[in-house]
């Protein structure tokens, strides 16, 4: 099996359960079509799991219902995982099947707070215990939150946005803002973080602020759209603080046809196999790795304790910014990833450098040391 990256610092319960990880055959769900995770039938007792979307990242479709279900089936516990497909009706649609079919906890990744919210109270309705997974949902009062320290993931953005700003030579920037979906708790988050960071320039006349939209529903398509109406009203944007790769990519398209690419520095999240090309192309400057397997291994952990009948001891929490109430929260560490940190995602095993170094990118992956052995002091890569 894969070595890991880095010893991942978190809260309390990492440590509660140790879960193996699945290879790449990917037994996992087919979450695209909604089918369930574990084989588990209609009144069985079990974990449900209900995944967003397959639109905005990869990872809510093949890389987090993967490691849930590895993580489960190391366990022994059954477990259902299905997708809304970014439908907010079907979502709660979802959650009512499941809870009202025997489930005995509920996983939630929430497309926005008030279907998440609605979801929540019929599961506490029915004495469910509900887990927040990498989202938290607005005054929701979801048991337990898994996930990342968003702002820091914003903060890691903008550090990444300065430094090729700063590389580049670009004096007195632009900046446009290109934000996740503002029924997401994390767009706040993120931008709270790298406005943080930004903002003192913007004062300081050091940059000029420029566009600032958020993409519903973190739209790639919508993202395109408004990035094209931003670059038309403000030609001279010189950097794109894009919320993840998906946006990211979209802006990058953009780009392209206007012969920019590469030229104005654009940021992303996630870490996707298409982030890391950019990367690799100099057309992106920055991703933010965040290990989902640490973070499915976490919610796992805490879901399998509950559905035992355990109650699982978690020493950190997270305060709702509408409802004031804190939550129990389990928090992660992201990491911030340019092209020469590019190998590390494929060290890690997130991707493969199979994928990642098809046709035009070998040479570049040559380049930047993909794949290449560590010394004896390093984890081995992968090069599968």
């Amino acid at each position: 099996m894969r070595k890991k990256l880095l010893a991942l610092a978190t809260v309390g319960l990492l440590a509660t359960v140790t879960m193996t990880a699945c290879d790449d055959s990917d037994g996992s769900s087919d979450a695209s079509s909604g089918n369930d995770g574990g084989g588990s039938g209609s009144g069985k007792a079990r974990v449900g799991v209900i995944m967003p979307d397959t639109k905005s990242s990869q990872r809510w479709k093949t890389d987090d219902p993967k490691f849930l279900k590895a993580a489960f089936d190391a366990a022994g516990v059954p477990v259902e995982i299905q997708n809304a497909e970014g439908d907010r009706a079907n979502f709660q649609k979802i959650g009512d099947q499941m809870i009202n079919s025997g489930i005995k906890v509920l996983i939630i990744a929430n497309l926005d707070s008030d279907s998440g919210k609605a979801v929540i109270e019929n599961a506490k309705a029915n004495k469910i215990p509900v887990i927040a997974y990498d989202r938290l949902i607005r005054n929701g009062g979801a048991d337990y939150y898994v996930s990342f320290d968003n702002e820091k993931v914003g903060k890691y953005q903008a550090y990444g946005l300065i430094n090729c700003i700063e590389s580049k030579n670009i004096k007195n920037p632009v900046i446009a803002e290109l934000n996740g979906s503002s029924t997401d708790n994390n767009a706040s988050l993120f931008k709270a973080g790298y406005d943080s960071q930004l903002q003192p320039k913007y004062d300081s006349a050091e940059y000029t602020k420029g566009p600032d939209q958020s993409v519903p529903d973190w739209d790639n398509d919508e993202a395109g759209k408004i990035f094209e109406q931003m670059i038309q009203q403000q030609p001279k944007i010189d950097g794109v603080l894009a919320a993840n790769d998906g946006l990211g990519n979209a802006v990058i398209e953009v780009l392209r046809k206007k012969g920019l690419a590469g030229k104005v520095p654009v940021t992303g999240q996630d870490a996707t196999l298409q982030g890391l090309q950019n990367l690799l192309t100099g057309e992106q400057c920055v991703t933010i790795y965040k290990r989902i397997k640490p973070e499915a291994d976490a919610a796992a952990g805490l879901a399998i304790k509950l559905f035992k009948g355990e109650k699982p001891s978690v020493t950190g929490q997270i305060k709702d910014p509408e409802s004031g109430a804190y939550v129990p929260f389990v928090s992660l560490e992201p990491l911030q990833i340019d092209v020469t940190r590019v190998k590390d995602v494929v060290t890690d095993g997130f991707v493969t450098k199979k994928d990642l170094c098809a046709g035009k990118y070998a040479k570049l992956c040559t380049q930047y040391g993909v794949g290449v052995t560590p010394s004896a002091s390093s984890d081995t890569a992968d090069d599968k």
